[in-house]
Formats: structure tokens, C-alpha cells, sequence
């Protein structure tokens, strides 16, 4: 299975062709019941998503006092005394990889090794050639911001998107030459700007962009991509429940079962398995890892302040998410927040039967993250309405005290 970004909407996700060792479970340990105004926000938000249709939600709101964390639902719609879904459950975050992928490549300029304004051919000669594609219109900046102008390779791949399709090709893994190669058989969108290409705003969010920028991690280092991630950030964050899977299609326990609603069905489907893509979108962590980098990479921990302040460069967006206001930067986005002028910033993420959704303060000070168990996808009303639910759940956190 590809990874499945909700970013492309209902449409092209339906267009989509469905094609390791586990690490350890997470510490059994009591979390912190939602109290206080921000605790009781938090758990009405998971409420308010469960209500959407999600078998389970998993949230959870972190800053320097401590966390606090809020569950509905349940962990397995056929087996119910299996009970609620688990405290720290592992989860596909799904596109969240890509701003662990863009803070990589941030690193790598900050060390001098890598330029914002380098050309794809620069890194990969030859790679992004063929029907008027052209990787010497295309900076590193044009695939970080999302304004390449290169085609969707999980579109380009587009097959039958059901329930017996996905049972097929769970185990099915792909290169990153591969998805690259079905992005390129077909003219791009567009190309940046000859005479200014990292000016380029023309936006158009392609899981490609992140394919290729993880080709370009291993170019500028000699390592694979999940090596760089694994050292610079899983590591040195002690991020022990966030791994990288390969080409495996498991998700470590505990977690929760998956499930989607496929295009026109009315019943949901197991999809806890399958293959997550590659620097795009294949991460697993939990809600308290994912928080615990948020916070650290908005706080300046991880990326020098030159290279924070070139990933919150934007560009304004439409149609991405249900949410006004929203601009992408280099892997993350802003969208405003009542009562800060600053705003929140966020990504989120969509695999098949997992939704990942944040926010952070951009002090870095607090974030929340959520993992929804369940993808709604069989139309586009029940597909907006879970994610607004998502998105509201986590600015009405934000906005709360304690």
C-alpha cells in the first residue's frame, strides 16, 4: 500500500493503485487524565473526532510541565473485549515524515554540504528527465515547499481503490526509483520559473517532492535516507518508539486496528497492514514522540536559526485542508490561531486506516498530537467531516489555558 496523503482529497486518493522487525512496546505506564481547561478540551476533541466514525482516537497535549493524554473508542471493532485503544500506540503518521525529511535536509544546509538554491540535476544528474520533466528547473527549495511543478506518483499509479485491491497488494513494496518513474511518465504540472525557481509559488502538494528529496539525502551523505533520520533526529531526541519500517508492512504493538472506508462502501475494512511509501510518508511513532519533536524542532533544538526561519517561508495554499489561512513552508505549515497573532504550525498525515493530525506553538512551547484509527473515505462529506474535527480538536486545545 502507498502512502495515502489526505492532502490529495478523496478524489485522488481514490485514484491511488493500493499496492521489520518490530521495535519494543511502549512503557505500560499511568498517564496524566485530562484535567484542567486545556486536559478537558482535550478530551472533548477526541470525543468530537470518535463521533466522526473513528473505532479509536489517541491524543495527547505536552509542554515543559509535563503531558497529558485523552482516548475514545476502542481498539478492535470484531474483538471489543480487547478494550480501549491502548495508552501509547504505535501509529503510521503518514506525511508528518516529510517534515522529519525536510528538518534533514535543513541540517545538511546549515552544514554547508547542501544549498537551498542547488538543482535537482545538481544531486541526481539525469534523475527527473523525460516528457518535459526537468531537474535543472527544480531546486531544493521547489521540493521542500511543494512548488516543483512534479506529478503525483501515487496518482500516476492509479488503479482500482477497494477493499480486495488492498488485500493484494498489502505486502507489495516499491523503490524510490519506481515511484519516481511513475511520477515522470507523464508531462509535470508545471516548471519553476527559469529565471527565479525557489521564487516559484505556483503550489501543488506531490509525494514525489519527498521521494526525491530523500534521494538527495543519500546523494549529499553516502547514507540511505532512514540512516540520516535515524541519527540526526530518532536518536538524538531518544525517540524509542519511533521507527522507520522499510519495506515492512507491520505496525508494532501495541496498537490499534485500522480501518477504511473505501470510495462507496458502507462498511469499514481492516487495513492495519501495508507498505507506507518512503521519506514521504513511512514513519511510525506515537502521539508522545511526535510531540516530543515537534517541540524540539520549533523550540531550535534541531536546525540552526537561519535554517528554522527559511522552513517557516511560505507560500499561501488552497484546497489542502479544511482550515482558512493556511501556508506552507519548507515540510510545515501555518494556519492562524485565536489569541496568537503567531498562529499554529502543523502538517498531518493520511495512511489507510491511520490519521495523524498536530499542532505546535511556534516557541515550540506546546504541542498536541492525535492518531485516529480509522480513515473515512467512502465520500467526500465524511472525509471533511473527520478532518475538521481533527483540526478543531487541536487549535481549541492550543487555545486553552490551563
Amino acid at each position: 500500500m502507498n502512502e495515502i496523503s489526505r492532502r490529495t482529497g478523496l478524489t485522488a486518493a481514490a485514484a491511488a493503485l493500493l499496492t521489520g522487525t518490530a521495535a519494543a512496546p511502549a512503557t505500560a505506564r499511568a498517564p496524566r487524565p485530562p484535567h484542567g481547561r486545556r486536559g478537558r478540551a482535550l478530551q472533548r476533541g477526541v470525543d468530537a473526532i470518535h463521533a466522526t466514525g473513528a473505532s479509536g482516537v489517541l491524543a495527547e497535549v505536552q509542554d515543559a510541565r509535563g503531558r497529558t493524554t485523552a482516548r475514545a473508542g476502542g481498539a478492535d471493532l470484531e474483538a471489543p473485549a480487547k478494550g480501549p485503544v491502548p495508552w501509547g500506540a504505535y501509529y503510521r503518521i503518514g506525511s508528518d515524515t516529510k517534515t522529519y525529511t525536510a528538518t534533514v535536509v535543513l541540517q545538511l544546509v546549515g552544514e554547508g554540504r547542501l544549498k537551498l538554491t542547488d538543482t535537482v540535476e545538481r544531486w541526481l544528474p539525469g534523475a527527473v528527465r523525460g516528457h518535459g520533466n526537468d531537474g535543472r528547473r527544480i531546486t531544493v527549495t521547489n521540493l521542500l515547499r511543494q512548488t516543483s511543478g512534479l506529478n503525483e506518483y501515487i496518482t500516476a499509479e492509479s488503479g482500482d481503490f477497494t477493499p480486495d485491491a488492498y488485500r493484494r497488494n498489502r505486502f507489495r513494496s516499491q523503490s524510490p526509483k519506481e515511484q519516481l518513474a511513475a511520477a515522470l511518465a507523464e508531462p509535470p504540472q508545471w516548471l519553476p520559473d527559469a529565471a527565479d525557481p525557489v521564487g516559484e509559488r505556483r503550489w501543488g502538494y506531490s509525494n514525489t517532492n519527498y521521494i526525491v528529496a530523500g534521494m538527495l539525502i543519500e546523494a549529499v551523505t553516502g547514507h540511505p535516507w532512514a540512516q540520516e533520520v535515524h541519527e540526526r533526529i530518532i536518536e538524538p531526541l531518544g525517540l524509542r518508539h519511533t521507527l522507520i519500517p522499510g519495506t515492512s508492512s507491520y505496525v508494532p504493538q501495541p496498537t490499534a486496528t485500522g480501518y477504511t472506508y473505501f470510495p462507496e462502501e458502507t462498511r469499514p475494512t481492516e487495513t492495519t497492514l501495508g507498505f507506507g511509501g518512503g521519506a514521504d510518508g513511512c514513519l511510525i511513532s506515537t502521539t508522545h514522540d511526535h510531540g516530543v519533536f515537534l517541540r524540539a524542532l520549533l523550540g531550535g533544538r534541531l536546525l540552526r536559526p537561519a535554517q528554522l526561519a527559511a522552513m517557516k517561508s511560505t507560500v499561501p495554499v488552497r484546497d489542502w485542508v479544511p482550515a482558512d489561512g493556511v501556508r506552507y513552508g519548507l515540510g510545515i505549515a501555518s494556519r492562524p490561531l485565536a489569541g496568537r497573532a503567531d498562529g499554529l504550525w502543523f502538517h498531518g498525515g493520511t495512511s489507510l486506516g491511520f490519521v495523524s493530525e498536530g499542532g505546535v506553538t511556534p516557541d515550540g512551547a506546546t504541542a498536541v498530537t492525535t492518531a485516529a484509527f480509522t480513515l473515512r473515505l467512502e465520500n467526500e462529506e465524511t472525509h471533511r467531516r473527520q478532518a475538521r474535527a481533527t483540526l478543531r480538536m487541536v487549535e481549541e486545545v492550543l487555545e486553552a489555558g490551563f
